[in-house]
């Protein structure tokens, strides 16, 4: 790692948390966003200038050092838009058998066709499941498990890229 990338901008974490994707997370809160979805569940995360600045080693330290849990969140704030802080973070995470959810307003097909940047794309490889896509207020739906609005979708990453379309992740997942 190097340059700018050597640290990361969060709005905080939640160790243990069972509301962000299956089993027990860890689930860090990127700060910054330029979406501005009316009814955010978390608009203090929007200022870029917001939150605390922490090296990406501490974070990823803190992170493995944590006990008892299945996964990790990266949600914010967007995550994607520090990609290049995420891919690191998501690479030293998986190398590590951990399993990886990203919430970002921007949609899959926007992070593919590089609307995101290229690190965003390449943050993908590391990535088991994205929830993509803006919260849509009017959408608001609490049938639908580990999204705010019914319009946001639960995207199995992997298996989406070797197959070169989208494959929604089956909700029924036990880790």
């Amino acid at each position: 790692m190097n340059g700018k990338r050597e640290s990361v901008s969060i709005a905080g974490v939640k160790k243990h948390t069972t509301v962000n994707g299956p089993g027990v997370r860890y689930t860090v809160f990127m700060q910054g966003c330029e979406h501005g979805c009316k009814g955010c569940h978390n608009p203090e995360t929007h200022d870029p200038d917001g939150g605390k600045t922490i090296p990406v080693k501490e974070l990823i330290d803190d992170i493995l050092a944590t006990k008892y849990i299945d996964g990790v969140t990266l949600s914010g704030g967007d995550p994607l838009l520090q990609a290049d802080q995420c891919r690191d973070i998501a690479e030293a995470l998986k190398s590590k058998g951990l399993n990886i959810w990203l919430y970002s307003g921007f949609t899959f097909d926007e992070v593919i066709e590089g609307k995101a940047g290229e690190a965003a794309r390449e943050v993908l490889n590391f990535i088991d499941v994205m929830v993509d896509g803006r919260f849509v207020e009017s959408l608001l739906s609490e049938e639908h498990i580990w999204r705010g609005s019914s319009n946001q979708r639960l995207i199995d990453v992997k298996k989406s890229l070797d197959v070169g379309k989208i494959i929604s992740f089956d909700d029924e997942f036990v880790l």
